[in-house]
Order: structure tokens, then C-alpha cells, then sequence
């Protein structure tokens, strides 16, 4: 299996990557490979998929073609020539990227390259970047940077101007389907209703089609809009909304903190509940910090992901008011699609998805959950 197959529904992409590799072991023209890329998308894309295969083919003797302890070992991220920051908190801090500045220094310890990844580089401040900026200017000559961001705009201009670019776009839903059956298991009509429900977001599709509770999950905040009946009502379910987010937030961070801290306290040669001297309880603190901004982006992740889903929601309502042609997305919601169409306008639908794309504006801006979420609870009722 090659590491080309990871990539969906990208074949120019998947095209420009292979010659990169080509160019790296001589066997196309040098200018095909560069030192340092940017992978833009929008979510669900695939661009961090695509910046891990290129990196497992930059390592693997036979350019990715095949499986092998070196491909998978570089899509786990524990190829000792690949690197990978995927920060689960808010921002990218300035002692990250100088780690990172280090690592890129060393020469490669197996392969021909040494793969440095940020899957996340729209989450690196202006004084951050600054602290990369001269590693992706000069480079060593066998160290590679890949760089993910959502757009251009993202990365500050000095960094993208040093970068080649890359544009991946969001796969058709078929391509993801098909990719759930081939690679999970999963049936083709649940494939099919996951890819369409997730707008092919291959993350999202996968748990959908995996994970009965995330299902079920979803379920619930699609029937919102039927159940905010009054203003009561639309701050009882902002609340529960909110409650929702802190419960999922917690249960995918809790068992790791945990983790985190008895493996730190075994480093440090303390035993839990016992006093420790200053200079140990520092590093307590840092750590509790930083999972404390892991748990602040979980939280907003989950609600941005029930805003998501609200707006397909109501984007097939607003295909019924309009009598478009296109398929509906979350088609097990087809009752209740043609009832929320008939009981209202197509005036009405664009500012209630209007009043969605604020509400995750406002909690991009870090205003409180709870005030945005009854915020839109009182624009969505009925």
C-alpha cells in the first residue's frame, strides 16, 4: 500500500509531492523539491494527512511506494528523522518552535531528510513565527519544513513568502466514503451517510462512522432547533450545549493529564500526594497550565463542531425553501428538513446561519461560551 492511497481526492497535489521525492533522490529535476512547503485547506482537507505522507516518502527507501517500518513509523510520529507538533492548545508557544530549531540543526540519523512538521501553524503569534523565520530562511541542506495552516493569510507573510505553497480542497463525499470502507471497515450506507454528514471532512466522517456516541451526539444538537421554543427554552438548551462541550472535553483529556503528571512525577523522583520543593512544584504548574489550555481548546473544538453541524442543518433547509437541486446532507433529518422549510422563509434561514458564522467568530475571539451559545440559542428559536 503507498502512502500516496492516505491522500483523498488531491491528485495534483499527489502529483507535485511524488516529483518533490523524485527531485530529492535525483531522479527528476532539482527544482521540483524545495525546502520548505505550506499545505493550505480548509478543515477536512487532508492537508496534515498529505504534509505526513510526503514526510514518510521523504524517509522511506523506496519513495513511499510500499509499507513499510519507516512509512509507519513517520505517520505515528515517531520516525526519528520526522517530527511532528500538533498542539492541542490554543496557541504554539516560543519554547516549542525553539526546540524546533534545535532539532533542525542535526542531520538526518537514517534517511536522506530530516522532516520537521507543524500541523498547525496558524497557531503561532507574530513574536513566534519571527523565532522560525530564520531556520526556514537558511536552512541545512537535508532538513525539510512542513507547514499546515487553513489559508495563506494564516502564517504571517515573511513565512509564507519562504515556503512553496500548496492548495488542497475539501474531497467529494464519495472519495471519503470509499475511503471508510476500504481503510475501517465500515458498511457502505453508513460510510456514505458519515461522509455526507461530516461535508467530507474526513476526521469527522470517520468518527461519525465509528463512534456510536458521537453519532448520537450529533443527533442531539441537530434536533436543537426543533426543542428552543422560547427564551427560557434557549438559554436551558446554550447551557446544556455548553455542559455537552466541558463533559467530551474532559473525557478526551482527563485520562492523558493524568498520564502527563504521573509520568512527570516519575521523572522527578517524587511519589503523587507527596510535599515537593520549589523548583519541582514549577514544573507542576507548567504542565497544569498547559493542559489547562488543552482542555480550553477541546472545549471550543467541540462547540465549534455542533455550530458545524447546525450549519448543514440549516443549509438543507434553506435548499428546500429554494428548491435547489443538491443533495441533502444529514438525510436520516429529512422529516424534519421539509418541516423547519415549511414553517418558515428562506429571509429567515440566512440569519439564523448568519447568526451561526457570528457565534463561532465570537468564540474564535475568546468571548464566553455560555453567553455566545444563548446568544444563538435565542436567534435559533422558533
Amino acid at each position: 500500500m503507498s502512502v500516496w492511497d492516505e491522500i483523498v481526492g488531491q491528485p495534483g497535489v499527489v502529483d507535485t509531492l511524488k516529483q518533490a521525492v523524485a527531485a530529492g533522490s535525483g531522479l527528476a529535476p532539482a527544482s521540483s523539491m524545495t525546502h520548505a512547503w505550506l499545505f493550505t485547506g480548509p478543515p477536512g482537507s487532508g492537508r496534515s494527512v498529505a504534509a505526513r505522507a510526503f514526510a514518510a516518502a521523504l524517509v522511506s527507501p523506496d519513495g513511499g511506494e510500499s509499507e513499510s517500518q519507516d512509512t509507519r513509523t513517520a505517520f505515528a510520529g515517531t520516525h526519528a528523522d520526522v517530527t511532528i507538533v500538533a498542539t492541542e492548545k490554543v496557541t504554539i508557544t516560543i519554547a516549542e518552535v525553539r526546540d524546533l530549531v534545535q532539532q533542525a540543526q542535526r542531520a538526518p540519523s537514517g534517511g536522506r531528510w530530516r522532516v520537521i512538521i507543524v500541523e498547525d501553524a496558524d497557531r503561532m503569534v507574530e513574536r513566534t513565527s519571527n523565532v522560525l523565520l530564520k531556520a526556514i530562511e537558511e536552512p541545512p541542506e537535508r532538513t525539510v519544513w512542513l507547514l499546515c495552516a487553513p489559508s495563506p493569510a494564516d502564517v504571517v507573510t515573511t513565512i509564507r513568502s519562504r515556503c512553496r505553497a500548496l492548495t488542497l480542497r475539501v474531497p467529494p463525499a464519495a472519495e471519503v466514503a470509499a475511503l471508510l470502507e476500504r481503510k475501517f471497515g465500515v458498511d457502505a450506507e453508513r460510510a456514505a451517510e458519515a461522509a455526507r454528514a461530516a461535508q467530507s471532512h474526513i476526521g469527522r466522517a470517520r468518527r461519525l462512522a465509528t463512534d456510536d456516541d458521537a453519532r448520537e451526539r450529533r443527533e442531539a444538537i441537530l434536533r436543537l432547533p426543533t426543542e428552543i421554543t422560547s427564551v427560557g427554552m434557549a438559554v436551558v438548551k446554550a447551557g446544556e450545549l455548553v455542559d455537552l462541550a466541558a463533559v467530551e472535553a474532559k473525557a478526551v483529556t482527563e485520562e492523558r493529564d493524568a498520564r502527563e503528571r504521573a509520568e512527570l512525577l516519575r521523572t522527578l523522583g517524587a511519589e503523587s500526594g507527596s510535599t515537593l520543593p520549589p523548583a519541582l512544584r514549577a514544573q507542576i504548574r507548567q504542565l497544569e497550565e498547559d493542559q489547562k489550555r488543552r482542555s480550553t481548546r477541546a472545549r471550543r473544538d467541540v462547540l465549534d463542531r455542533a455550530m458545524l453541524d447546525l450549519l448543514s442543518l440549516y443549509r438543507d433547509v434553506l435548499m428546500v425553501q429554494l428548491g435547489a437541486n443538491g443533495e441533502i446532507m444529514n438525510t436520516r433529518f429529512t422529516a424534519q428538513i421539509k418541516s423547519m422549510a415549511a414553517e418558515s422563509r428562506a429571509e429567515s434561514t440566512l440569519g439564523k446561519l448568519d447568526s451561526i458564522g457570528r457565534t463561532r467568530e465570537s468564540l474564535a475571539a475568546n468571548v464566553s461560551p455560555l453567553l455566545a451559545m444563548e446568544s444563538m440559542a435565542l436567534a435559533l428559536r422558533r
